[in-house]
């Protein structure tokens, strides 16, 4: 049957219904959503959807919402949800989907990312770490770093190479790893803003099973596409209210303290608000499009936007603090389970912000994609396109 805006709402209404939220556990709240296709309407039957368009899915929530119903804290499971969820769908196998998908979207299992390297960051591709095959396993050793969420997480979207007697982007495999596994090591890196929600993971004779490959063998750069464009979507893309974001806090202590207003930052903070919203509304129509199949290359200009806007806006709002601007709360040493772009003080945000234009893909990387991929600009000379990967200079 064709799953409408009725028939979620009535499929809604019964889940409150033999699931009460104010007398319901909230993790077997979230697990009868779950089965019950409510999680993610556009997923398929069985998997946490109905098969209905993406579009829907605000019908659920609304209703949800207006019962007091949990919700399974996306910022928290934010890897899992917007990079290893919808990989998984595209290229796992039906029982890989059937073990992972639900205890991703409940928060039952945390996801972190080993993508990038000290020597593999923007140039993701010469990655170093190496998987070997031994039968039915795959012995992984390498480095990885700027994992966000490494120390919390069970499980890790992992790419390794496994050819390096092809050129670079062609020797790549994508893996589901169990960071509870021996010889994975997880460290803080402690970052400019005195957290570590970053960290370096150490990967040492680490076996992978191959029944948590995902795609073929030598075919993980591919794979790994779907994962960075729906991350760049996932970051860039939020649903955001208006004012949501970075320019809430500067344009409320515009209004609040009429004593710090000057005519400069008054043009400046206009100018910004403005592209704000414009933002804000132009990522409302790219998860429009989204309905109608898998993100492509229009998610890096959406995070290249969020990048510039976030350190400007930060920067304005230190400016317009003056004094107070340069004050910060805690450099206490944290571990956190989620990252709040806008959280704490004015400081905070003017530093975490710094962060934005690396993590999800450079700022420079995301520039080159939007004029080859979007624009059809010509690219640029590749001189490593057809070397192994052995004979790289590193």
């Amino acid at each position: 049957m064709t799953v409408d805006a009725a028939e979620l709402q009535r499929r809604t209404a019964e889940l409150l219904a033999a699931h009460p939220p104010s007398t319901t556990d909230r993790l077997d709240f979230l697990k009868a959503r779950f089965d019950a296709g409510l999680a993610w309407v556009h997923y398929p039957e069985g998997l946490g959807g109905l098969g209905a368009p993406r579009s829907l899915q605000v019908v659920v929530d609304a209703a949800l919402e207006a019962a007091g119903a949990p919700d399974n804290d996306p910022r928290r499971i934010g890897i899992g949800l917007g990079m290893a969820a919808p990989t998984i769908l595209k290229y796992g196998a039906e029982e890989q989907k059937q073990r992972f998908l639900r205890p991703l979207w409940t928060g039952e299992e945390v996801w972190c990312q080993l993508f990038s390297e000290p020597g593999a960051g923007s140039d993701l591709a010469a990655l170093g770490t190496r998987a070997v095959r031994e039968g039915d396993e795959w012995v992984v050793n390498g480095q990885k770093v700027w994992t966000s969420s490494a120390h919390l997480a069970r499980w890790a979207i992992l790419i390794a190479r496994t050819d390096p007697d092809v050129p670079k982007h062609a020797g790549i495999t994508y893996f589901l790893c169990d960071m509870t596994d021996p010889g994975v090591e997880v460290r803080p890196l402690r970052q400019i803003t005195g957290e570590a929600e970053f960290n370096e993971v150490f990967l040492t004779g680490v076996r992978i099973p191959d029944s948590r490959r995902l795609g073929e063998v030598g075919d993980g750069w591919r794979v790994a596409q779907t994962t960075l464009n729906n991350e760049r979507v996932a970051i860039g893309g939020m649903r955001l209210p208006r004012e949501g974001g970075m320019i809430g806090p500067v344009s409320r202590t515009w209004r609040e303290r009429p004593e710090l207003r000057t005519h400069d930052l008054h043009q400046r903070l206009l100018k910004l608000w403005v592209e704000a919203e414009a933002a804000r509304l132009t990522a409302e129509r790219l998860r429009q499009q989204l309905a109608l199949g898998q993100p492509g290359p229009e998610g890096a200009g959406m995070k290249l936007a969020f990048a510039r806007l976030n350190q400007e806006i930060s920067g304005l709002e230190v400016e317009l603090r003056g004094e107070e601007g340069l004050l910060y709360d805690d450099w206490t040493m944290r571990r956190p389970e989620l990252v709040d772009f806008t959280g704490r003080d004015a400081g905070y945000r003017y530093l975490r912000s710094k962060g934005n234009s690396i993590e999800g893909g450079t700022s420079e990387v995301l520039l080159n994609i939007v004029a080859e991929r979007v624009l059809g600009l010509p690219s640029e000379p590749r001189t490593d396109k057809d070397v192994a990967w052995k004979d790289l200079s590193r």
